[in-house]
């Protein structure tokens, strides 16, 4: 009986340990942070070099290889993120947070997590690709834009392809910032 009572404990210790195990893997696998953009990085969607564009820019980062893919413009993100083969892959999505850095030359420190952030399509503003999606951490961030510029307030689950193509003929693209005078 002492030998049967302690291969039912032994047994029951192995089944605890393995499911302790499992959920100390879950816990540890942590969200990659947010890179810089450097001054040469091109776009992965159209090779535009990014530092030489306004607005929101934005990054994918596979959660298995840790590689980064970097867009000139949330529009360029959403682009590629919406597409069939990318649209079920584990990336973390990074944007940056308008709210907290200038139009003109996003700083890296307002980097968000894309998925959590509040986007104003239809605006007024431009980035590297014309018309862009405006991104915010607050959804009270992205009203008071959306009262000065214009545009719709969507999740980023409810963004599609079709919110990318509104405001942009085919076959046209805005040219470099410097050729464009903006508002800040």
């Amino acid at each position: 009986m002492k030998r049967t009572t302690l291969n039912w404990l032994l047994a029951a210790l192995a089944a605890v340990t393995l499911t302790a195990c499992s959920g100390n893997e879950e816990q540890t696998t942590a969200k990659p942070d947010p890179v810089h953009f450097e001054s040469g990085d091109e776009c992965h969607v159209c090779g535009m070099v990014i530092a030489n564009f306004p607005g929101p820019k934005g990054q994918a980062i596979t959660e298995k290889e840790q590689q980064v893919r970097k867009f000139c413009s949330t529009r360029d993100m959403f682009a590629w993120m919406l597409q069939p083969e990318n649209v079920n892959r584990d990336h973390t999505l990074y944007v940056h947070d308008m709210a907290q850095t200038e139009w003109q030359s996003p700083d890296d420190t307002a980097l968000i997590d894309a998925r959590e952030a509040f986007f104003v399509v239809g605006s007024d503003r431009i980035g590297a690709m014309g018309p862009t999606l405006a991104s915010f951490a607050s959804e009270d961030a992205a009203q008071g834009f959306v009262m000065e510029h214009g545009g719709e307030i969507l999740a980023y689950s409810d963004i599609t392809l079709e919110h990318l193509n509104a405001g942009m003929p085919m076959g046209e693209m805005e040219e470099p910032a410097a050729e464009h005078s903006m508002e800040q």
